[in-house]
This record gives C-alpha cells, sequence and structure tokens, in this order.
C-alpha cells in the first residue's frame, strides 16, 4: 500500500490572505520556569550535529555558510516567523551531518528544510511553489517534495529540534521577574527580545558555533544584547550574567566566553560591512541591513 509522508495541505497563493483567517496561540506564562527549561537542557544534545560533521565543516565552513545565509534571505523573503530559521538550518546541520554529502541542488535542500520548519512552527506555512519561486525555479515543485520526504526519512521524522529560540522566551522571562518594580520593563524585553533573534541569526549563520548547545547560545545572546544596549549598571549586569548562567547550567566563565566571541563576530560583520560600502560592493538595502550600533539592528 502506497503511503504518503506529507500532508496534502491546501495550497494558497496568498499568504497575507491566509493570516487575516488565522490565529496563532500567545505566550502562556504558566507553561515556562525552571521544569520547561529542565527539559529542554535534557533533550538538547540530541539535536546537535556529530563532533566529525562539526570539525570537518569548520575546517571549510565557506559552503555551509553561503547555504545557511541564502536560508535566512529565503525565511526573510517568505516572511517566516523568526523561529523558522534557526529550526530549518538544525535540520539541514543534521541531514548533511548524518550523509556528510550534499545533494545535487543545496538550494533544494534548504528548502525542504525550510518547509518542514515552517510546518512545525507556523499556522500559516510557507508554500512549496513560493520555496521554488525564491530559488529563481532551481528546481521544481516535486523535486521539493521529494527531497522533504528524503529529510524526513533520513532524519527518522524527530525533526521537533531544540534551538536557541525555544530558550529566549524562558530566560527572558526571568530576566523580567528581575526588573519587577521598574518601568518600561514590556519595552525592555521586547527590544531584547529584538536584538537576540539579531544575534541568534547571526550566531546560526556562523559555523564557530556549529554544535554550541543551543542553551548556551540564547544566554550568550541575551547576555551580549544585554550588554550592547547600555542600560543597565555593572551591577544589574552580573546579577543577569549569572542567571542566565544558572539557567543553561554553566560556568560564568563560560558564558562571558560565549558572549565575547559573539561580540568579536558582530564587530567583524559591521567592519566587513563598512568595507564593502567603502567599496560600493552592497547596496542600499544591504548597507541597511549592517547598522554600526546593536541597538539599530533590527532581524
Amino acid at each position: 500500500m502506497s503511503v504518503s509522508l506529507w500532508c496534502e495541505e491546501e495550497e494558497v497563493q496568498d499568504r497575507s490572505q491566509s493570516r487575516e483567517s488565522s490565529v496563532k496561540a500567545t505566550w502562556d506564562p504558566s507553561a515556562s520556569g525552571l521544569r520547561v527549561i529542565q527539559r529542554l537542557l535534557q533533550s538538547e544534545g540530541r539535536y546537535l550535529p556529530s563532533p566529525l560533521y562539526t570539525s570537518l565543516i569548520q575546517r571549510d565552513p565557506q559552503r555551509r555558510e553561503e547555504l545557511a545565509k541564502w536560508t535566512m534571505e529565503v525565511c526573510c523573503e517568505c516572511d517566516c516567523d523568526e523561529s523558522v530559521f534557526p529550526l530549518a538550518v538544525s535540520l539541514l546541520d543534521r541531514y548533511l551531518s548524518a550523509t556528510l554529502s550534499l545533494p545535487v541542488s543545496p538550494t533544494c535542500l534548504a528548502s525542504a528544510c525550510v518547509l518542514v520548519a515552517s510546518k512545525l512552527t507556523e499556522c500559516d506555512t510557507v508554500n512549496a511553489d513560493t520555496l521554488c519561486a525564491a530559488a529563481e525555479y532551481d528546481f521544481l515543485s516535486s523535486n521539493l517534495r521529494e527531497m522533504e520526504r528524503v529529510v524526513l526519512a533520513t532524519l527518522r521524522w524527530d525533526v521537533a529540534a531544540v534551538t536557541p529560540q525555544d530558550f529566549i522566551p524562558h530566560f527572558l522571562l526571568t530576566l523580567g521577574e528581575l526588573e519587577d518594580g521598574e518601568t518600561h520593563t514590556g519595552d525592555f524585553l521586547t527590544t531584547l527580545r529584538r536584538h537576540s533573534d539579531t544575534l541568534v541569526a547571526m550566531c546560526v549563520c556562523d559555523s564557530r558555533f556549529l554544535g554550541t548547545p543551543p542553551s548556551l547560545v540564547a544566554a550568550a545572546v541575551l547576555n551580549s544584547a544585554l550588554r550592547g544596549l547600555r542600560t543597565k549598571s555593572g551591577w544589574e549586569l552580573s546579577v543577569m550574567t549569572s542567571a542566565l548562567a544558572t539557567l543553561c547550567q554553566t560556568d560564568v566563565a563560560v558564558l562571558q566566553c560565549c558572549t565575547e566571541l559573539i561580540e568579536g563576530a558582530l564587530r567583524e560583520r559591521l567592519r566587513n560591512g563598512a568595507q564593502e560600502g567603502k567599496d560600493g560592493a552592497i547596496d542600499e538595502d544591504e548597507r541597511a541591513s549592517t547598522p554600526t550600533d546593536l541597538r539599530e539592528i533590527d532581524f
């Protein structure tokens, strides 16, 4: 008997119209706390790529980083939720970790990972035709659905991976409790979340963070964003850093080291963007995506 490995969902040509009729559940604070964080910490290790794959990629990271950046561009073009991109790249790395070989069309593989990640995290999912168009029809819709089956079979349908985006809301809740009694706490946490999402995207693209536990990445990007916003005193920053280290069950020194690595990667990106701007190698849209200050970064 023939069995289909994907849902026969109805294709929606206009995502904006579909979103008007779809409702996404709001964040439930009661579904948080140390118990949830502990379960995430117990699960995150099973979704890390193999040490062999990590070492091979870090020796020659160019192709993987180009594919990750292309995936981010597709997610932005398709107006995906911020959680889709880290999950899609996680699926991509886990697939390559299992096979150690790229398919004939790497963009088809990346699009299949975006398709699966969108189905898992969004109520209004991106469709195959949209992804084909984003790839300038480098592959057909039938090729994309076949690649989707291959990815699912290779990963044995264990695709609900833990990413830094899963930890950030829970960590933010704890930071919000430390802010108890202060004014404009909601605005501060919203800004912190926006900057953290941007830094997570940067870390996902950067192969130097490949193999780093998602909890440590989440804590480090929040710590980096806190330092970059410069709205807290040294004592307040120290308290929040210690709280983040406790939440992800690591040493403060390890968290600070990862934070400095993120800040170094950010400075490198901004420096490269400024140099490209001087050489006239990037257009105005790209220049806007590489601001000169952390407070201006918007994913």
